[in-house]
């Protein structure tokens, strides 16, 4: 690869938009991540419960 990639219009394309795109995606990676393993720890403290149903504003 180019030293000049950011002077590129897809070297800026990727530096704008895609990196920032996926730093989001990794951040809800990682929340999701948590939110699953809070609700592991849940249920191996409490068996007997029911596991929860997602709502559509969960989903997203």
């Amino acid at each position: 690869m180019s030293s000049d990639f950011f002077r590129t219009r897809m070297g800026q394309t990727f530096y704008e938009s895609t990196m920032p795109s996926l730093v989001r995606e990794l951040a809800r990676l990682n929340q999701n991540l948590e939110r699953l393993v809070a609700l592991a720890e849940k249920r191996e403290a409490n068996p007997a419960e029911p596991a929860p149903v997602a709502t559509k504003s969960e989903e997203r």
